[in-house]
This record gives structure tokens, sequence and C-alpha cells, in this order.
């Protein structure tokens, strides 16, 4: 796990100036930031999410997962985490979903069973909250899904691979490779995880910190299910039973140039202490298709870093057309999901303080995402 990013004296102006440095392309999981930036922008916005469950509502499990014995002594430690369990948010069977009827132009343009889907996703909020503790509104998913839909069928056309190795129910966390400037393969993953589950799973993103600070979009972001990395936010979603989507590579994945196209970055490990620590499964997921939406050219980091930017790239299309220059190309998707890797029952929750163990899980992971992108592109 990285430390802290360093700061040049000369660009530690402010302590908000300081904060944008260290959350730009940082790994999710590090302590770097304590708040939570979608929690930010809803106070801003004089919205307060929904009240956390309190500590009475948590169980711990009867029975974990079997334990690997510790060989040494000397094997660095890292605190505990508590591993809780409480009842998993879950949605209904497709077939038990009453149809709704659309609501304004843009729902009459999607069909039964997408209709049936997002009214699935009304479940995940308990009580009569327009909102779950997280900011995720299943009335703003419904607005917004008929764009991402028409993106999905029409532009990238995506066609997807083994949706079966998706868990029908229970927490799991999918993997994939990440590209593209901006984030569609994300959305893109997520109506495909969405359109081939039944009961239907809303996969909840995790997403960089510098996408947190981003003002009205990290509301947006909240409001459709997604959710910043942090470790508290990570074990809070696994322990609803809920699907989490992450991509390690972090924002060295979608600033990749056209040489490097296909060739995953370096895997971030939080996400494989979270598996350990919460005895759950880990989905590989190959994404064809990102890589060639918005080729790089060339990316301007150092000025890019001066601006608080991830990226100040040069694309075929961009700068030159202005903003247009970042919509996507019409390329094809191919989404792959391969089979789960089953850590947890190897290895024990302590096992996730072994950065030796940690660091070689996730070279296993990232060879198993790269070998799906490979025989598949």
């Amino acid at each position: 796990m990285s430390g802290e990013t360093r700061v040049p004296e000369d660009e530690r102006a402010s302590g908000a100036q300081a904060r944008k440095f260290v959350a730009l392309g940082s790994d999710p999981f590090e302590d770097a930031i304590e708040t939570d930036p979608f929690l930010d922008g809803l106070s801003l916005l004089g919205l307060e999410p929904a009240p956390v469950p309190t500590a009475s509502r948590f169980e711990r499990p009867a029975a974990e997962a079997p334990v690997r014995p510790v060989p040494s002594a000397a094997r660095p430690q890292s605190a505990p985490t508590p591993i809780l369990r409480r009842h998993w948010s879950s949605t209904p069977p497709l077939a038990e979903v009453e149809l709704p009827e659309p609501e304004g132009w843009l729902e009459r343009t999607l069909g039964p069973e997408e209709r049936r889907r997002l009214a699935a996703l009304t479940h995940l909020v308990e009580g009569e909250g327009a909102y779950d503790r997280f900011g995720f509104a299943p009335e703003v998913i419904k607005r917004a899904f008929p764009f991402f839909f028409g993106l999905y069928k029409l532009w990238f056309r995506v066609e997807s691979r083994d949706p079966q190795n998706l868990p029908a129910e229970g927490p799991a966390i999918l993997v994939g490779n990440h590209g593209g400037l901006l984030p569609f393969d994300a959305a893109m993953c997520v109506i495909d995880v969405l359109m081939h589950t039944d009961p239907p799973r809303l996969a909840r993103t995790i997403v960089d910190r510098w996408a947190g600070t981003l003002p009205w979009v990290n509301v947006f972001y909240a409001r459709v299910g997604q959710v910043i990395g942090t470790r508290e936010n990570f074990a809070d979603l696994l322990a609803d039973g809920q699907l989490l989507l992450v991509f390690p590579e972090g924002m060295d994945g979608m600033r990749k140039t056209v040489t490097q196209r296909y060739r995953l970055q370096r895997f971030r490990v939080g996400f494989i202490e979270q598996a350990l620590r919460q005895s759950v499964p880990i989905v590989p997921i190959g994404i064809i298709g990102s890589d060639d939406q918005s080729p790089i050219l060339h990316d301007f980091r150092p000025l890019a870093r001066r601006l608080g930017l991830p990226v100040l790239p040069i694309t075929p299309t961009f700068p030159w057309l202005g903003p247009l220059g970042l919509v996507p190309y019409p390329v094809r998707y191919r989404i792959v999901y391969g089979e789960p890797l089953n850590f947890h029952q190897r290895f024990g929750p302590e096992d996730a303080g072994d950065s030796r163990l940690v660091q070689y899980l996730a070279k296993q992971v990232r060879r198993a995402v790269q070998l799906l992108v490979d025989r598949n592109r």
C-alpha cells in the first residue's frame, strides 16, 4: 500500500491545495483523507444521508472461513478490522417485481424487462427514505438509465460473456481493467451486471477520491450508487452483501497511451485486504473496447499535476474539437467475466496483514484479468 503522496514545498499554498494533490491518483484505501467527499458534497447542498444502522443490527458470524496458520511471529501485522455481518440488502427475483407504469417519454423508450430491473433496485433503500446512507437514490438512476442504456445498446453495442460467473447473492468484489479517459467502462459494467443477474444486482463502483472532489459530479455519482473508496465504505458495503466493482489500476489505467493499450498497470492491493478480512470471492473482469474509445497520443502529466488534474491528454480529437473531442468513439465493447477466485477459502482474515501475501494475490488477480483481455481481444 502506497504512502501519502509527497507534494513539493512550492505547491503547498494551502491545506485545500495539498489535499487535492494527495487525492489525485492515490490509493483509495490510503488514510490521507479522513472524510468522504461525497458526504461533504451532500452537506453543501443541504442534504443529509440516511442514518447509519446502529450497532445492534450487526451480528458476528457463527463460524468463519478456514484460517491458515500464521507461520511466523515476525509477520507484519496491521490493526485488526472487525468482521461484521448483517441482514443482506437484496432485490427480489425479476418474476416477482411488479411492472411499473412508465413516467415520462424517456422511460417509455425502455422495455418491460428494463423497467422491472430498475424497479427491483428500490428494495435496496430501506424505509421511506429517498436514498440510502451512501446517497444512492433509485429515482435518480431510473432517470439516468435510459441515456446510459442507449450507449450500452446502440453506441458501444456491448457483448457480455460468461455472466453466469456473477454470484446470484451475497457479497463479492468484481475486479476489472480500466481505460478510456472517461469512465464509460464502469458505467457499461454496472449496466451489464444489472441486465444479466436475477435477482437484479447493482454493482457499486469504488471510485477514486479525486472524483469525490468534483462539485455536482460527486453528488451524481453517489445518487447512481457509486461510492468513494475508503476502508470503512468498502467493509460496510460487503457487510451489506453487495457487489463491489473496483479498478485497481486507478488513474494509471485511464491515462494509458496508445503504446500501452490493454497492458494492465500495477494493481493497488486494498481490495485484496478487504476480500480476506470479509471472506468474499473476487470475480475478474476483462473489458475490451475501453482502451480504444479515446486513444491518448500523449499525456502532459507534469502540467496536469500543476493544474490538479488526473490527466491532460492529446487525442486525435482533443483538444482540437473542444469538449466534443472527449466524446468516446463508437467502438464495440466486450465484457468477459472470469471464474471467481476464492482466496478466502485458503487464507484467513489475519492474513490481510501479510504484505507479501497480499502483493502476491494482487498479482494473481492482475494476471487473471490480463488473460481475459488477451484471450478476448
